[in-house]
């Protein structure tokens, strides 16, 4: 059991904050060899992400992984890194303010923090942070729709660990998933639709490919509900977009490793389409909230790659939800509904407030 800290300074007089974490994955610090190293060790070396005989795993991972992959994973990240940073911090961070706003316009007067899984900001340190600043009420927020223990367990692991060190432990709550969640889906279908209206719907014979992260098929043998859940997702966004059994096909992206993982895999359907003289694809990838490697290297340029160098004729990635305004609005539905009960804190941040009234005019929408 961790040692148990030191209380923060008691302010008498203050009244007690309610606070939201909004926790994606992770990222590395720069696009270089070294800081891919760094974030590998953490990410790669998490019990629940690779299930091996940790004795065993542990020789490949420094024997092997962590001398040969974060130069080629480094490539990969400077061929989408933005100004500003990795895309998915980015993303995130903005998502993260405009929920604050939100919120805000709807009387949620609520502290919305950001944190990483690996890396920084870390957890911990998010949760030092809002604890000191007097916040006795968190809401844990990951950023993943569908359940698993390879990514959402983790968050509530990490949590679980700093709240073991805490003498005074703040109320604390779990989004679990929200793999159906109407807002959510309706969300996912506008932005097919949105894409639609400027590329045309899909001819017949034309495909859209829903594609997820993959998980070893152990995984799922053993229970973890991931895969029931992307089949749920994806059925209900074909059916919101009136798509035939024969319009679309859910995928599973990202293998790693010799072992089986869950299928049909996203880049050698995407090949297969291709010779087989599919002339269109679109792909979306719904497990990704915020655009990141896998989305914008692996899907947007490897899979366009893949199937036209195989025969297709026509390939667009459609952009994670990111910024969407319907998007975040069904984020502020989500989170007031396991707010509920909870009391708000006595002002909203102003400057979310003003960054989700431009974000809403910007989409036309009403602030």
């Amino acid at each position: 059991m961790p040692k148990i800290k030191p209380e923060p300074p008691h302010q008498h007089g203050t009244a007690p904050g309610t606070a939201i974490v909004v926790v994606n994955l992770g990222t590395p610090e720069a696009p270089t060899a070294p800081a891919l190293k760094r974030y590998l060790r953490q990410f790669l070396g998490d019990p629940r992400v690779v299930e091996i005989p940790r004795a065993i795993w542990w020789l490949i991972l420094n024997g092997i992984i962590l001398n040969v992959r974060p130069k080629k994973s480094a490539e990969k990240y400077a061929s989408v890194w933005m100004a500003e940073g990795s895309p998915l911090k980015v993303h995130t961070e903005r998502q993260a303010k405009f929920l604050a706003g939100y919120l805000g316009e709807r009387g949620h007067h609520v502290t919305v923090a950001l944190a990483m899984r690996y890396g920084a900001p870390a957890i911990p340190d998010v949760l030092d942070r809002l604890k000191a600043a007097g916040n006795t009420r968190i809401l844990i927020l990951p950023m993943y729709p569908q359940y698993s223990a390879t990514t959402t367990a983790t968050v509530v692991d990490d949590v679980c660990n700093w709240l073991l060190a805490q003498r005074n432990q703040p109320e604390m709550r779990f989004v679990r998933n929200f793999h159906d969640d109407p807002g959510y889906i309706q969300a996912l279908e506008q932005t097919v639709l949105d894409h639609w209206t400027k590329h045309g719907r899909l001819a017949t014979g034309d495909q859209l490919i829903i594609s997820f992260h993959g998980l070893p098929r152990r995984n799922l043998d053993l229970g973890d509900p991931y895969y029931c859940e992307c089949m749920k997702t994806g059925r209900l966004l074909a059916e919101r977009l009136n798509l035939a059994a024969s319009q679309y096909r859910i995928c599973f992206q990202s293998r790693f490793g010799k072992a089986e993982w869950l299928q049909p895999y996203t880049a050698p359907t995407l090949e297969a389409l291709g010779k087989a003289g599919t002339q269109r694809v679109d792909v979306i990838c719904p497990g990704f909230v915020a655009d990141c490697l896998e989305t914008l290297e692996e899907i947007a340029m490897e899979g366009k790659e893949s199937f036209l160098t195989s025969g297709g004729k026509e390939y667009h990635y459609i952009p994670a939800l990111n910024e969407d305004h319907r998007w975040l609005a069904a984020l502020a539905s989500l989170v007031e509904r396991h707010l509920g009960g909870w009391p708000s804190n006595a002002q909203a941040d102003p400057e979310a407030l003003a960054a989700t009234a431009r974000l809403a005019k910007a989409h036309g929408a009403p602030s």
